[in-house]
Order: structure tokens, then C-alpha cells, then sequence
């Protein structure tokens, strides 16, 4: 199912002109790997950070420091500033970023299955989605991923006919 919506995601993109770049966090890569399984990808997909370790955030994506230290890696501000720093950093049109717990353990206070997702597009679009996701890690990581192409999906769905490159 996950391999049809990326298909789909990217159909998408392409009809538009536009293109997505990823930032993952809990994810380590899986998100990037599942957009680029349909054939044609490198038609919209223009590449990924993953940046797991809470430094590289900021030294990588831009994610403000006292960000960081203010509200830990796990927070909506610090998806969108991910967002927003790797569609920066690839010159594409959208930026899809995840970040959060997919266990075994909390991190920064938060729950295992806390999940904040962000999509930046062109300014000053912004769309979040933030999902508290039960079950083993790699189901978190997996429905990460789902959730996340689920909301770019909505995005291009009610953007048709809007110039987005």
C-alpha cells in the first residue's frame, strides 16, 4: 500500500511541475527509500537529509539551536523548521520532514509513538499533522511514513490548479 501512495505522490508531482524533498529523523531513510521505489521518481524526488542525531538538525537543516534546547528534538516547531530547511537546502519545490519516538524508549519527555510531521511548500505554506502511533518501532516508523505521504498527498490534492513551481 505504502509503494501505491508514493506511486500516487509522485504521479502527482509531476502533473504539478513539482518536486519534494525529505527530512527524517525517526525514520532513518525509510521515507526517502519508500517515495523512491516507484520507477520515474528522480521526475519529482530531488533527495533527503536524514538527521537523527539532535546536532545535525541544526548544523544540517537550520533547525534554530534554542529551538532545540528549548523543546528537545521532538516538537511540531522543530518538524517544520526541518521542512523548511531541506526544501532550502534541495531547491525543490516541497519539503516533507518527520520527526519523533518510535521507541524502545521516551526521548526528551515524550512518549513512545509521538510524531510530528511538517510540509513546507512554496511561502509561507505550511501544513502539519501531529499522530500519537501505537505499536512495535519499525510499525511507528512505517506508519510514519504512511502518514506522511498521506499528507502530501491532501496537499496536492487541494492545491490542483494552483502554480506550485
Amino acid at each position: 500500500m505504502t509503494t501505491a501512495a508514493a506511486a500516487g505522490v509522485l504521479a502527482a508531482l509531476v502533473r504539478r511541475g513539482a518536486t519534494v524533498a525529505v527530512a527524517e529523523s525517526l525514520t532513518g531513510g525509510l521515507l526517502g527509500a519508500t517515495i523512491t521505489t516507484a520507477a520515474g521518481a528522480s521526475a519529482a524526488f530531488r533527495g533527503g537529509v536524514i538527521a537523527y542525531a539532535t546536532d545535525l538538525k541544526a548544523a544540517l537543516l537550520g533547525v534554530p539551536e534554542d529551538l532545540l534546547d528549548r523543546e528537545g528534538a521532538v516538537h511540531p516547531a522543530v518538524a517544520a523548521a526541518m521542512a523548511r530547511g531541506v526544501r532550502d537546502l534541495a531547491r525543490a519545490t516541497y519539503g516533507l520532514a518527520v520527526t519523533g519516538v518510535a521507541g524502545p524508549d521516551e526521548q526528551d519527555g515524550k512518549p513512545v509513538g509521538t510524531v510530528h510531521i511538517a510540509l513546507s511548500g512554496p511561502e509561507p505554506s505550511l501544513w502539519h499533522r501531529d499522530v500519537s502511533l501505537a505499536g512495535s518501532r519499525e510499525q511507528i516508523r512505517e506508519n510514519t511514513v504512511r502518514e506522511s505521504l498521506d499528507l502530501l498527498r491532501s496537499v496536492l490534492d487541494t492545491t490542483v490548479g494552483e502554480h506550485t513551481g
